[in-house]
């Protein structure tokens, strides 16, 4: 797999010995696995690529340029799984740009922009907050970047006031990104059918066919997944994958489904097809469920060790992996001392989050400390979240 070869991203400026001008190193754009190479985004991509490269070559001091090339690796990102690769390239443009002396104040937004992006899909949640609230202060209209403030905010666990930049975000702008956000705060407010009715929003402010809108839609699929409208799920990911071919995050999707069934080939099968795609760990998390309910220690074993790889190669290139390897623990190796181990980093960091006092619920329940893991559902809950996940927990929690 691809993840193996990735190297650490060097960039930098340094002086010509022979006629003092700058140059730039820039990192490079990976090739695609043959199924992501849509043949006009591809093209494109490639093409607007080979022109920055080109304008930075002539300009290193180019400043559009350098900001095309971070949003370019972003997405990048997101469409590819290289996030090892991309988004220390795209933070190392941001801080090439920020570093100018004499940056404009619409470009400074940008790359604040960019870098506040970056650091919630690292994971780096308190200074993406701190990212984007300098943002805010030299451009407070732009739709955008509520969005990284509403992000920052529901991972910190500050839903009021995630609500409240929601609100500002789709009052400026109401298209897909803030139809998203707010969607997920009705969700975690137990408002399901308007959660719904938000995320359909979404994916109809789409352009068909875009990663964008895909992502969308497999949102909506898996909001009707978790709230047994499984058939209208399957229907919502066999239409994305009508058109995106081969999106591996549809694929995944429709493996859980066929993993709710117990149709675990079919699942596997799946799993199989989208880990040859992009280097997605949950595609290979779902693996490891599969082989461990089918007691096939062999095969869990080899996955587990390709999962431990993945969450390192992450975590060396400056992903904060700390609840997935937690989640590891807990679900793959039954160990409650383990999991709590690296949920400290998180715990600590965000002790009024949904999904951390969710985990720590499990990891209370395991150790047989009932009072402790009702504390936590309980705050888990604080929203009136409807997850049937919640629910389970505290069906356990009462066999204790």
């Amino acid at each position: 797999m691809r993840y193996l070869l990735l190297l650490s991203v060097l960039f930098y400026f340094s002086a010509c010995q022979q006629d003092q001008t700058k140059v730039v190193e820039i990192p490079e754009l990976l090739d695609r696995s043959e199924k992501l190479q849509y043949s006009v985004e591809w093209s494109e991509t490639r093409n607007k690529y080979a022109d920055l490269k080109y304008k930075l070559k002539q300009n290193p001091e180019n400043i559009e340029a350098k900001l095309q090339l971070c949003n370019l690796y972003i997405t990048e990102a997101r469409i590819t799984g290289e996030h090892g690769h991309y988004y220390p390239a795209a933070l190392a443009m941001t801080e090439s740009v920020l570093n100018n002396k004499t940056l404009k104040k619409d470009d400074q937004f940008l790359a604040l922009s960019f870098k506040a992006s970056v650091q919630l899909s690292l994971h780096d949640f308190k200074n993406a907050l701190v990212t984007a609230q300098k943002a805010v202060e030299l451009n407070p209209h732009n739709a955008q970047i509520y969005g990284s403030l509403v992000d920052a905010y529901v991972e910190l666990g500050n839903y009021d006031a995630a609500v409240e930049y929601a609100d500002k975000m789709v009052s400026i702008r109401p298209d897909l990104r803030s139809y998203s956000r707010i969607s997920y705060l009705r969700e975690i407010h137990g408002m399901i059918d308007e959660s719904i009715e938000a995320m359909k929003m979404a994916v109809e402010a789409g352009s068909p066919g875009s990663e964008e809108k895909s992502w969308a839609a497999l949102q909506l699929a898996q909001l009707c997944f978790r709230y047994d409208k499984v058939r209208e799920a399957e229907s919502i990911l066999n239409q994305i994958l009508t058109e995106r071919e081969d999106y591996p995050f549809a694929i995944g999707a429709l493996a859980e489904i066929n993993m709710k069934e117990k149709n675990y080939e079919e699942a596997e099968r799946r799993l199989i097809e989208a880990c040859q795609i992009i280097p997605e760990v949950s595609f290979c998390v779902n693996l490891a469920e599969i082989y461990k309910i089918q007691n096939r220690q062999k095969e869990l074993d080899s996955i587990l060790l390709v999962i431990k790889e993945m969450l390192n190669d992450d975590i060396a290139h400056g992903h904060n992996m700390s609840l997935e390897y937690s989640e590891l623990f807990l679900n793959f190796y039954s160990d409650p001392t383990k999991a709590m181990e690296y949920i400290k980093k998180d715990l600590e960091m965000r002790p009024n989050n949904i999904d951390i006092n969710l985990l720590l619920a499990k990891i209370y329940a395991l150790s047989k400390d009932k009072e402790k893991a009702e504390f936590a559902i309980e705050k888990a809950m604080a929203t009136n979240s409807k997850n049937p996940e919640f629910y389970e927990i505290k069906n356990e929690l009462k066999a204790l």
